[in-house]
């Protein structure tokens, strides 16, 4: 499951306030006296502080989210001052912890307040609690709203699995990549949009050996050099560093495609720097295979295998070579 699609919906503080307050005088309304100011003073305070709390514990703890997800999250949730994502949601969430557990705190000293005065001094002390519960949801009301705006682009990420070899397909626009993933794939391949951003991934399945690999097609990312992308696509390019096991480089030596063999072979070798950096100094660099595609029309460049996706030729050929270079091994239960 992406790390992020069980995020609940965030509530807004004035929504918050209104149900403890509306709750809290449905349980005055069964009590009289000292008795119904101190229950409407327990329930409104329950509900905000297990409400923010809850807003809180529902996110992941960032350190263990896949850093795929955690890099997406960065480049998708920047706040208008270019704050990478994760820091400023961890700030947001900080804020909301400290609401939650600031009205917590109010309570049981005004709930001992109220239990030394009378009927009407209790109703007023219950008032001026219920004044300082609305200043803090208040106080926290930006950083609710930035969770929820988080929350609904963080949703929609593409489900890609981490515990599952992934194959990037990359290369210029026209050369073939879509037409191969869904040749090689079943029909049914998810697509969907990076948030805020008209960029597309598109996610393909296809079954070796009782292995599932995904085939990640990338358009509007990996189909142009570094300085053509935004600071959302570079760091969603960062992102795939972590998560592909071998990158397909497909070229287009008749330049039908539009562009010239030589614009295409450099994308090539800034992608074969860019995935040569992996997230541990241990970890051999991803493997970038270059495939000229429609072979029919011409072979005039130097590449690990050729074919013609529209010809049918030698596409199989093609998956099997980039499935051995991701030489995926599952980890297999032994005996001690």
């Amino acid at each position: 499951m992406p790390a992020f699609e069980s995020l609940q919906t965030v509530p807004r503080s004035e929504e918050l306030v209104d149900k403890a307050f509306s709750r809290a005088a449905r349980a005055g309304r069964a009590k009289q006296g000292v008795e119904a100011q101190e229950s409407m003073l327990i329930t409104a305070s329950n509900i905000l502080s297990d409400n923010l709390e809850n807003v809180v514990t529902n996110w992941p703890d960032f350190d263990t989210v896949d850093p795929f997800y955690r890099e997406l999250a960065d480049a998708v949730c920047r706040d208008t001052e270019g704050v990478p994502g994760v820091d400023a949601l961890r700030q947001n969430l900080s804020e909301v912890g400290w609401a939650s557990r600031q009205i917590s705190e109010l309570r049981s000293d005004y709930q001992g307040r109220i239990r030394r005065a009378d009927s009407d001094t209790a109703r007023k002390v219950r008032k001026q609690a219920f004044a300082r519960f609305a200043d803090i949801c208040e106080e926290v009301e930006d950083d609710l709203l930035a969770l929820g705006e988080a929350r609904e682009a963080l949703k929609t990420l593409p489900d890609i699995r981490a515990d599952e070899p992934a194959i990037v397909v990359a290369g210029y626009p026209n050369v073939g990549k879509s037409s191969f993933v869904n040749h090689v794939t079943n029909a049914s391949n998810e697509t969907a949009s990076y948030p805020f951003t008209t960029t597309q991934i598109r996610v393909g399945h296809v079954e070796r050996d009782h292995i599932r690999y995904q085939l990640v097609d990338t358009p509007g990312l990996l189909d142009q050099p570094a300085d053509e992308r935004n600071a959302i696509e570079s760091q969603a390019v960062s992102a795939l560093t972590h998560l592909a096991d071998a990158v397909l480089f497909m070229v287009d030596a008749s330049g039908d495609c539009g562009y010239p063999i030589e614009a295409q072979l450099e994308l090539r070798d800034e992608l074969e720097e860019r995935f040569a950096v992996t997230a541990d100094a241990d970890d051999e660099p991803v493997p970038v295979l270059t495939v000229c595609n429609k072979s029919d029309r011409s072979r005039d460049v130097d590449a690990d295998a050729y074919m013609s996706v529209t010809e049918g030729e030698n596409v199989d050929g093609v998956l099997d070579l980039v499935v051995d270079a991701v030489g995926y091994e599952p980890e297999l239960p032994f005996d001690e």
